[in-house]
């Protein structure tokens, strides 16, 4: 008897369906008691109502929208739970090699792609924008997709001066870098400015060699983003993802990048509270240590 698991992703072109599709095949493969389903959505905007309203079992969500259902900023607080964290996001934007902005205020005035209007990476930007007192629709003539896949091309052919977005192996990011493209992040004391106003986002960085031609580091802030569950979902059915997760845990390496970072430690490491992890994961969680 095999249980059918609706895993919500996001819109073709962008981080959620590759890992979402990674995900499924790496469940799928260790535990054949379990069938992942991914299904496209608008991404993280939508897949918290969908988990809340029992339309999906499982979705990709990013940090920020997953922070203020936690909280309950904007909405009446959530009671989704974490099943895994996924990977770390910093968030940056992405210019063609040619572009003569070299800082964030750079950018001010000119035409740039946010991402996709449900995307947990547009809400980043935001919170990013605002730390510095910047608003994406005041200061920037700001374009948002239909399609994640839609925004290296805008910034290949000048119709956007960059594309913002974040992560290891992002769709985004890699056809520009390929292209010849440089990343603008936030400088040293941007990052302090930002973090003092939104505490909840962290210091990340970018490795060396994260996409082609990028030598060095990139420092940033941004976030974690988590496989959550509807607040419902059995707890054997929690247990059983939690578990094939880590067991299949080279494999899924082996098909994505940012999948390295998908680990017991890190789910626990990334948790805002305990208490927000699903209790059978919990439960796995014990019995590995941890």
């Amino acid at each position: 008897m095999t249980t059918k698991v609706i895993l919500g992703t996001a819109t073709p072109g962008g981080g959620f369906p590759l890992y979402g599709g990674a995900f499924a095949d790496t469940i799928n493969e260790t535990d054949t008691t379990i069938s992942v389903e991914p299904r496209n959505t608008k991404g993280s905007t939508e897949n918290i109502p969908l988990l809340e309203a029992g339309q999906l079992d499982i979705g990709l969500v990013t940090g920020e929208p997953a922070y203020e259902a936690f909280v309950g900023i904007g909405r009446s607080r959530s009671d989704l739970k974490i099943i895994a964290a996924m990977y770390s996001t910093a968030g940056m934007f992405v210019v063609r090699g040619d572009s003569t902005a070299k800082s964030i205020g750079d950018l001010k005035g000119k035409p740039v792609a946010f991402g996709a209007k449900g995307s947990g990476l547009t809400i980043l930007s935001r919170y990013v924008l605002d730390g510095l007192g910047l608003d994406q629709d005041k200061d920037f003539q700001a374009i948002y997709l239909d399609k994640a896949g839609d925004g290296p091309a805008m910034v290949l052919d000048g119709r956007a001066d960059a594309l913002w977005g974040g992560g290891v192996g992002w769709p985004g990011f890699a056809a520009v870098a390929q292209a010849g493209g440089r990343f603008i992040a936030p400088n040293a004391q941007e990052v302090a400015r930002i973090r003092a106003k939104h505490s909840f986002l962290k210091s990340l960085t970018l490795p060396a060699g994260s996409y082609p031609g990028q030598n060095a580091p990139v420092a940033s802030v941004g976030s974690w983003s988590f496989v959550l569950a509807r607040p419902t979902l059995d707890d054997a059915i929690a247990y059983a993802l939690a578990r094939a997760l880590d067991k299949g845990r080279a494999g899924f390496a082996k098909r994505l990048a940012q999948a390295r970072e998908t680990t017991p430690q890190n789910t626990v490491a990334a948790a805002p509270r305990p208490e927000l992890i699903h209790p059978g994961v919990q439960k796995y969680l014990r019995e590995i240590g941890l």
